[in-house]
């Protein structure tokens, strides 16, 4: 169950010195109150995992309730609710994801493992989906990456997402793609891969602050605002 996010191996995030140094606001939305309690009992000991669970709810209305007073970082969001679902409540805080600064990002955390699911939730802006087979320290791990801008998915849903966005049309490669450098193109497909910065980094045998600078550029040149429309962006064209 370890390997069921696709999620760095070696992760520190289980012990207090690392996640003392990082911290990240949650909110858990799920209709099952006791699922939600084992959740809070496996990630929301602060001071070990650097995750602070700030608000829960058991349906749509409560969701966007909690998620617009309190703006966390990551919305921990089951797919099947009360109300209209996950993807209603990621249809009503769309501007909440959109927010130049401290956008707020959801991970999909369900049951379902139902390519219709997987897909209808990414469409509506997710940053990426898990099911919950998934351990504790990869849940916390997979928030942080969430947090940072990167897609997580559980290694067999990323194919649905995949297929979903190759079977659609793409625009034929025009002359954004070809204002950047090769190092940018190579940036570029790593970070629509889902890999995170110091992923890059490592990969192309540079520094963080290289990987930001090249990201900057990208954004700029394409005229785009954030990784996720980076990412589309980049899958459209079949770059991935």
């Amino acid at each position: 169950m370890s390997d069921e996010a696709g999620t760095e191996t070696g992760t520190e995030t289980g012990n207090g010195a690392q996640g003392t140094e990082r911290r990240v606001r949650v909110v858990l939305v799920d209709d099952h109150r006791m699922f939600r309690a084992g959740v809070q009992a496996e990630i929301g000991r602060t001071d070990v995992t650097g995750v602070e669970v700030v608000g829960e709810a058991a349906d749509v209305d409560q969701a966007v309730t909690v998620i617009t007073a309190t703006r966390p970082e990551v919305v921990l969001l089951d797919v099947h609710l009360p109300g209209g679902g996950g993807v209603e409540v990621l249809r009503r805080c769309a501007s909440l994801m959109a927010a130049t600064e401290h956008p707020v990002r959801f991970l999909a955390l369900s049951v379902s493992d139902a390519a219709e699911d997987v897909i209808g939730v990414i469409r509506g802006g997710a940053r990426g989906y898990v099911t919950k087979t998934i351990t504790g320290t990869d849940l916390v791990d997979s928030i942080f990456r969430v947090q940072e801008g990167d897609a997580v998915f559980s290694p067999r849903l990323a194919g649905f997402v995949l297929d979903a966005f190759a079977s659609t049309d793409a625009p034929p490669v025009d002359e954004d793609l070809d204002r950047l450098t090769q190092r940018e193109r190579e940036v570029l497909r790593l970070i629509a891969r889902g890999y995170a910065y110091k992923e890059i980094a490592k990969q192309l045998y540079i520094s963080v602050k290289t990987v930001e600078s090249h990201v900057s550029a990208v954004l700029r040149k394409l005229q785009l605002s954030n990784r996720h429309e980076l990412t589309r962006w980049a899958t459209a064209r079949r770059l991935v």
